[in-house]
């Protein structure tokens, strides 16, 4: 994209707005692109479902062990 200069804003006002074709996709499959990079390299690395623990001892080990929290 290249750089415009005006003189005045009604110069300004009358020139075209530039746009870009982001490569001929649509913008929902761009969208899914962004998704499927995010996640590649973002990987769910903590545990799904609900846990029930039966002291805090056990639930702080669980957390401990997670890589969720550090």
């Amino acid at each position: 994209m290249s750089v415009q200069r005006f003189r005045s804003i009604a110069e300004m006002s009358a020139a075209r707005v530039a746009e870009r074709d982001h490569d001929g996709d649509p913008p929902f499959e761009r969208f899914l692109r962004h998704c499927a990079r995010f996640w590649k390299i973002s990987p769910r690395v903590y545990p799904r479902g609900v846990f029930r623990f039966r002291t805090i001892e056990e639930a702080q080990a669980a957390r401990s062990r997670s890589t969720l929290i550090g």
